[in-house]
């Protein structure tokens, strides 16, 4: 949940329980980028990781958009250096970066890159393996068929639009394009009732709410301006309010459940913080590490 794209491209977090109220009560685990802590980021490889915790509800991920209008998945909408390896086997350069935009290719081009070999410097527990950015159809073909051959309910999928003014057009659509592109694919792919929708970007989640009103919408904030100051941003009120989990107090908690809104910091990795937020009565936690969930509810 670092703000990226120079000043102004964010990551993140989501999450939206079960609709019925006899799960209202479920707590919501969310798989930040799958289970970044343990395998390489938005991957496939990662999402199915994550399922085989059982307490995971949610699977949090972020998109971008492809030269060929394909949903991809991906914290950056470039091939980041930190992370890329070119089709030629060297690294991406930082000068390089940004001129590698996910908008400038197709997905057939952006399978020839490779983000998974290098590792992160940032998760020395990460298992490297040469893996590219999925299209979100393709993640959700797996996760179905993984849920499928293991009698698993199918997971709910946290989904980030990575927009901001200053990117329109240059890394990603304008913003109610991209919003149309994501909410036609969740309906394509019979997702949307288990999809939350969320962004820093007010513009984004606005335009969703627009385009699909019943949408789970979840507005993320890394600014301690406060969430009367966030939500004033916002033309409705959203579903769920996700901050970074340091900036959350407990008397937020209880101030946001009055206005009936669901509380789900992130990013949330060390079980101590975990016990902590839970007593404060948070509705779910997103975390790069699923495998620390089981210790965290004892």
């Amino acid at each position: 949940m670092k703000t990226i794209f120079f000043a102004f491209f964010y990551v993140p977090i989501f999450s939206m329980l079960p609709m019925d109220n006899a799960n209202a009560q479920v707590f919501d685990w969310q798989g930040h980028r799958g289970c970044r802590g343990l395998l390489p980021e938005n991957t496939i490889p990662a999402f199915l990781k994550a399922l085989e915790f059982t307490e995971v509800t949610t699977l949090e991920l972020d998109l971008a958009v492809s030269k060929d209008q394909e949903l991809i998945v991906s914290h950056e909408p470039w091939m980041s250096e930190n992370i890329c390896t070119k089709p030629d086997g060297s690294p991406v350069t930082k000068a390089e970066a940004m001129s590698l935009s996910i908008m400038s290719m197709t997905y057939e081009q952006i399978k020839q890159y490779d983000s998974g070999s290098r590792g992160n410097s940032r998760f020395p527990a990460q298992q490297p393996m040469q893996v590219h950015k999925p299209s979100l159809e393709d993640v959700v073909t797996a996760v179905r068929n993984s849920c499928e051959a293991k009698k698993r309910n199918l997971p709910r999928f946290n989904i980030e639009i990575k927009s901001h003014p200053d990117g329109d057009g240059i890394f990603t659509p304008k913003v109610g394009d991209f919003a149309k592109l994501v909410v036609a694919e969740l309906e394509r792919l019979k997702i949307s009732e288990l999809s939350c929708i969320q962004s820093f970007d007010a513009r984004a989640v606005m335009a969703v709410h627009k385009l699909a009103p019943k949408m789970t919408i979840a507005f993320l904030v890394e600014n301690k301006d406060g969430f009367e100051k966030n939500l004033q941003l916002l033309d409705f009120q959203p579903n769920i309010y996700s901050c970074d989990f340091k900036l959350l107090r407990k008397k937020e908690v209880k101030a946001l459940h009055h206005l009936g809104l669901k509380v789900i910091p992130w990013t949330v990795n060390d079980v101590k913080s975990m016990k902590k937020l839970r007593r404060w009565g948070v509705d779910g936690i997103i975390t790069d590490y699923p495998n620390l969930i089981a210790e965290a509810e004892k």
